[in-house]
């Protein structure tokens, strides 16, 4: 079962994802444009993306519970 900080993880590395899509494809920086490129708020939300990140890796090692009950 995903706790709410689960998806609110998935959906900043969602978000942080479709970024460098586009920084990869355009090389246009959403984030950049919207706050600035430089701002520190642009900053903060990369760090914040970057932390959901770090926590996501623990999805990886979860035991599935519904997988667990059934057994």
């Amino acid at each position: 079962m995903r706790t709410p900080l689960d998806r609110v993880a998935l959906v900043l590395i969602i978000i942080g994802a479709l970024n460098w899509l586009s920084v990869g494809l355009f090389r246009y920086d959403l984030v950049g444009a919207i706050f600035g490129p430089a701002s520190l708020i642009t900053r903060a939300i990369f760090v914040i993306v970057g932390i959901a990140g770090l926590y996501s890796i623990s999805l990886l090692f979860r035991e599935n519970d519904e997988a667990v009950r059934q057994q």
